[in-house]
């Protein structure tokens, strides 16, 4: 099991290029992956997904990467045809306003547009070969730091599962008891109505009816076979947040089920502790992959 939350990062020295990998992550419903690269590694960016999309399912996730080369990869080439057309042009408004061509400067010719071309020869792949080693330990940081974080979760989880266990344990000790509560109950009012003239037949008949009404029977059946449904995505999906929040779903119906059927203060109070944890671990599966 793991967390949806993450963060790795590390700056390195590669081949005087100066890298920097920076991997986090928050809650998503789905996997929504954002790539920053420098506009020239762009050719990298399906690398970049691929390789992120093979371990995360889910979460919205920030990939950062920046290169800073130590030596610079500039190329400049001057354009001596365009220089002469400038320093002509230039010449002639010198003349037109009585100033001597000897007095331009070189710095004006060559600033303007043209004149001197810079480019850079960048290889994305050239630098995918010194990106890798760093990316691949920031990622192995980031998805350690989910995991991590995961089994936090885990543990917290299994502690609420186990007050619902206990809580359907409760129900299911309790459900032969309501039998007896109920003709307690119906005695007691027939007495108080016939005093010692009770058919037993009709007690028997009215208690019969209020099992068929009120029986949870059914309910702790497949309120049991949800929480083993949900104990099994605990220990054996790895990534079982969505599965836990339609599990808890089908939980609460059930559990709201006994909570309107119920008759008594004990099942009541159980019924208002398992509804608390089966909240809490709906809150926890929105953090869960």
């Amino acid at each position: 099991m793991n967390s949806m939350t993450g963060y790795g990062f590390k700056e390195a020295v590669v081949d005087d290029t100066q890298i920097s990998v920076e991997i986090k992550s928050v809650n998503n419903r789905f996997l929504d992956l954002n790539i920053n690269l420098p506009y020239f590694l762009n050719p990298l960016e399906q690398k970049v997904r691929k390789l992120v999309s093979e371990k995360i399912v889910r979460g919205k996730v920030d990939v950062t990467i920046r290169v800073k080369d130590m030596n610079s990869t500039a190329r400049v080439t001057a354009d001596s045809q365009a220089a002469k057309m400038y320093a002509d042009a230039i010449g002639q408004i010198a003349e037109a306003i009585g100033r001597k061509t000897e007095d331009i400067p070189l710095s004006l010719i060559v600033s303007q547009e043209g004149v001197l071309n810079i480019t850079h020869d960048y290889d994305a792949e050239s630098y995918w070969a010194k990106i890798e080693g760093v990316f691949s330990e920031v990622f192995s940081q980031f998805v350690s730091d989910r995991a991590r974080e995961g089994e936090n979760l885990k543990k917290d989880l299994l502690s609420k599962l186990d007050v619902l266990d206990k809580c359907a344990a409760f129900f299911k000790e309790w459900q032969p008891k309501m039998e007896e509560k109920f003709r307690e109950q119906i005695t007691t009012r027939f007495t108080e109505l016939l005093g010692d003239h009770v058919d037993e037949n009709r007690i028997m008949t009215e208690v019969a009816a209020m099992m068929v009404k009120y029986t949870i029977n059914e309910e702790i059946i497949r309120l049991h076979s949800h929480l083993a449904a949900l104990r099994k995505e605990f220990n054996e999906n790895p990534v079982p947040g969505k599965r836990i929040d339609f599990i808890c779903q089908e939980a609460n119906r059930e559990i709201n089920t006994i909570g309107s059927k119920n008759q008594f203060t004990e099942v009541g109070a159980m019924v208002i502790n398992a509804k608390d944890a089966l909240e809490n671990i709906r809150e926890q599966s929105k953090n869960v992959e």
